[in-house]
């Protein structure tokens, strides 16, 4: 976990092991924990964590038998989607380093998220981001129908549209996520958080590569609109609202509409966090505008 993000976490937030392997077991440890907690403190809940978390004996099995429910309907049943998502979690080591890196990105980035539990039983990002994943390597083993009907069930039940072949990194926070949608050949990098209603878009009908490119350690607000194949640095800013039709260097913050980099585009000003991860929507202000209400 880079040290930026222990840093914002909340107090009361656990911090795991820095290996990969321990941390995976570490992760599902709390969770269960978390989930016997919560069955305790409120009886109602006790019959539906058992179901979800604690009849199962890994996290995969869990976060597999929760998206099947969450996604099935009369025709697409979820003993169905069950099979399909353990498989896939079970036989690819990155499916399950990606969802174990997205539940750290909740848990520490966001201060609303008051455990690895409410996240992988709650939070529609996360649960969107991980059927994507799913999505996406369907894609890419030539089962585009199902990658399709994947895609479209996401969007019915998350309200959160990525198109199976987009490419996501790991520790991704799509932090309340209603309205995101995420084009095509679109390319997400590490570490990047995304507020809701944000559009990462194509420019016009044509096909080929049409979409943004999104480098690690980005911070895009909510209701920014992104579009064509352009180049949104690393450890970049983009400020809710704006409207950025044109490559932004990183390190650097671009707001407004049609966006604009703050400090001027010859000179920008640059800053060291990686936004991503510090979640600092605001700090950009003073030396955007001098508006005043």
């Amino acid at each position: 976990m880079p040290a930026e993000e222990h840093r914002n976490a909340s107090p009361a937030a656990p911090h795991p092991p820095t290996d990969t392997a321990e941390e995976a077991i570490w992760l599902w440890t709390q969770i269960k924990a978390e989930a016997r907690r919560d069955a305790e403190a409120e009886p109602a809940l006790a019959s539906y964590l058992y179901s979800t978390i604690l009849s199962h004996s890994s996290l995969e099995r869990s976060l597999s038998f929760h998206l099947g429910n969450k996604l099935c309907s009369s025709t697409l049943l979820s003993t169905l989607l069950y099979d399909l998502f353990l498989n896939n979690f079970s036989s690819d080591p990155d499916l399950r380093a990606a969802a174990s890196a997205d539940l750290l990105a909740a848990r520490y980035r966001d201060p609303a998220c008051v455990s690895f539990s409410h996240c992988l039983l709650n939070y529609k990002g996360f649960l969107a981001c991980q059927a994507h994943r799913v999505a996406h390597k369907l894609w890419t083993q030539s089962r585009r129908p199902l990658a399709l009907a994947l895609q479209s069930r996401i969007s019915d039940v998350f309200a959160v549209d990525i198109h199976p072949a987009a490419k996501i990194g790991k520790g991704i926070l799509f932090d309340h996520a209603t309205g995101v949608v995420v084009g095509e050949t679109a390319v997400i990098g590490n570490n990047v958080s995304i507020l809701h209603h944000v559009t990462l878009g194509g420019t016009g009908k044509f096909g080929g590569d049409r979409h943004p490119k999104i480098g690690d350690g980005v911070l895009i607000g909510a209701g920014a609109t992104i579009l064509g194949n352009i180049n949104i640095g690393e450890g970049a800013k983009i400020g809710a609202g704006s409207v950025v039709l044109i490559d932004v260097p990183p390190r650097t913050t671009a707001v407004g509409n049609p966006a604009r980099l703050v400090g001027g585009k010859e000179q920008p000003t640059k800053h060291e966090e990686c936004p991503g991860e510090s979640m600092d929507h605001t700090s950009f202000i003073s030396g955007w505008s001098d508006y005043i209400i």
